[in-house]
């Protein structure tokens, strides 16, 4: 685990220093940034495993390079910010951030939450990379003109591959394993993210929408004020 690359992102060099210095000492690798520019410039050519990412930088704001982020990759993002605000915090967690931490904090607390992070997706790939059945029925999952190829972790919708994270199969094979049932939020949120998750539910939104994003037709309802299903339509009733 301590193997992992983690950049840092705040205008304020002491911040970044103290920080790197605690991470340094629990083992990790990091790299340090006072701009958001120069991490999109990091994203593109060596992206890290993990961001810590200030919400108020000079330019481009740490909610916008979340954003960005979260548009191509499910890499772990902690966020920080002077403003102890609940609705800054709101938009940090359903802009795709997995925590938020207000200034100042504590350095031991923030290496604390950085640990549990790295453990939640550790568990989460080690859980994506059990082998299906070898029955062959189980080595695909087709509903309608979806299919999901459980093996390759690859997803088709009419016959075309659709780009998808990690979240984003394991959300749609839980759905296509049980169609029709209604999900709540926090069932989706154990089931995608594992028991340890903290943040706010409407990260499975935020995932959900995605989703539509990727593919227009796809058939998850809403189901107002629970959750979420995939609909199939029944025949012969």
């Amino acid at each position: 685990m301590k193997s992992y690359q983690i950049a840092v992102v705040d205008d304020d060099a002491q911040i970044r220093e103290i920080v790197e210095a605690y991470l340094h000492k629990e083992g990790y690798h990091t790299i340090t940034l006072s701009t958001a520019e120069a991490a999109l410039e990091l994203w593109k050519n060596d992206p890290p495993d993990m961001w810590i990412l200030d919400i108020m930088l000079p330019g481009m704001s740490g909610f916008e390079l979340c954003r960005h982020i979260r548009k191509e990759a499910e890499v772990p993002i902690v966020m920080i910010s002077a403003r102890d605000e609940e609705v800054d915090r709101i938009l940090g967690i359903e802009l795709g951030g997995d925590d938020y931490l207000t200034k100042p904090f504590s350095p031991r607390e923030l290496v604390a939450r950085v640990n549990r992070l790295f453990h939640r997706v550790s568990s989460i790939r080690q859980a994506l990379e059990i082998p299906a059945p070898s029955h062959p029925e189980y080595a695909t999952i087709e509903i309608g003109e979806l299919r999901l190829v459980l093996e390759e972790r690859r997803v088709f919708w009419r016959a075309e591959e659709v780009e998808i994270t990690l979240k984003e199969f394991k959300l749609l094979q839980t759905l296509t394993e049980q169609p029709n049932r209604a999900f709540t939020r926090d069932e989706l949120l154990t089931l995608v993210w594992g028991d340890n998750y903290y943040g706010s539910d409407r990260a499975i939104d935020d995932l959900v929408k995605r989703l539509r994003r990727k593919i227009k037709e796809l058939p998850v309802d809403t189901v107002w004020g629970h959750g979420y299903r995939l609909r199939i339509e029944r025949t012969g009733q």
